[in-house]
């Protein structure tokens, strides 16, 4: 798996749509074996309260992409994407329509993403580290998607892990809520499989309340089949960007015809936006969609395209063992 690879933050993460429900739909790809059990981590009482008292608004805004603290040989999979694309503009006002497709701008079309969408802060190797990453329908009432390299990487499970939906410039307009458990698949905590890089988190109630019942949910899809019209979204932090707005592409989405069994699709998003998510059926007036997909990698030699892992019977296994939890 050491292949010319960026990472997108490392890159650098179904009833009623409208409503958020889930729907496993068939298709030739999902794989027929029983998945492997998948590998958690708590985290005690103690500490979820040091990650309620770490993340101060500074820290937060000084929080570096993860792909950018790490050294040459853990770069050598996940390096930061080469910098020269500007970031396309939308129109400021509310109202104004959005863009299909879209290569990466600031999402100004409201609704329900807007809310179920966040930055993801963390630990990692000592270093303060941010990440993206979704609140979607459960069981608990609880769980966060991201990728896997945002729970854990090189070995190590990443602490003072939390969730802050609707991030706003060091601002928590939601809260910021600690997770009392992060999942991965057995691939990526195996090898770092990249065609498995996603991730998943329980968080713990805040002020009494449990996540989804203050941000909504968005509707989750399996086994949902390739080529299909995706919307993408993170809160990416390298330049151009600097991590103050959610950003979204938008496009016709393909199978990676390269190296993995990921979607791919045109998109400038830089490191601090893996983990967002990927939207199948999104409906823009609404901001609702069936997340898909999360933000991955990219590779060197294709500039302005991010890849994201398939959700098959593995990221079911996790979404079921998180839910669960």
């Amino acid at each position: 798996m050491r292949r010319h690879r960026t990472a997108a933050g490392i890159l650098l993460a179904v009833g009623a749509l409208l409503t958020g429900g889930l729907t496993t739909a068939a298709t030739a790809n999902a794989a027929g074996t029983t998945p492997a059990p998948v590998p958690t981590r708590g985290a005690s009482a103690a500490e979820q309260q040091q990650a309620r008292t770490f993340w101060t608004a500074d820290r937060m805004r000084s929080a570096t992409p993860l792909d950018l603290l790490l050294t040459p040989s853990q770069a050598k999979k996940l390096k930061a994407p080469k910098q020269g694309a500007t970031t396309t503009t939308v129109a400021s006002t509310a109202a104004a329509p959005t863009a299909f497709p879209q290569a990466g701008g600031a999402w100004t079309g409201g609704g329900a993403v807007v809310k179920t969408s966040g930055r993801v802060f963390f630990t990692f190797q000592g270093r303060t580290a941010s990440c993206s990453g979704n609140a979607v329908t459960s069981q608990n009432a609880s769980t966060v998607i991201t990728a896997g390299h945002c729970v854990k990487y090189q070995g190590s499970w990443h602490t003072n892990w939390v969730f802050v939906p609707a991030y706003d410039n060091g601002q928590a307009p939601y809260g910021q809520w600690t997770a009392s458990k992060t999942l991965t698949t057995p691939q990526w905590e195996a090898t770092e499989d990249i065609n498995y890089d996603i991730g998943a988190a329980v968080v713990a109630p805040l002020n009494g309340q449990k996540l989804t019942a203050v941000t909504g949910a968005q509707g989750v899809q399996f086994n949902g089949g390739y080529n299909q019209k995706m919307y993408a979204f993170g809160f990416p932090a390298a330049a151009p960007y600097d991590g103050t707005k959610l950003i979204y592409c938008s496009g016709n989405s393909s199978k990676d015809w390269l190296f993995t069994q990921d979607h791919g699709i045109a998109c400038n998003m830089t490191g601090g936006s893996s983990g967002g998510p990927w939207f199948a059926g999104f409906n823009e007036s609404t901001g609702t969609g069936l997340q898909a997909s999360v933000n991955s990698f990219g590779y060197v030699f294709i500039p302005n395209r991010m890849f994201g892992p398939y959700f098959g019977n593995d990221a079911k296994a996790l979404y079921d063992k998180a839910q669960a939890s």
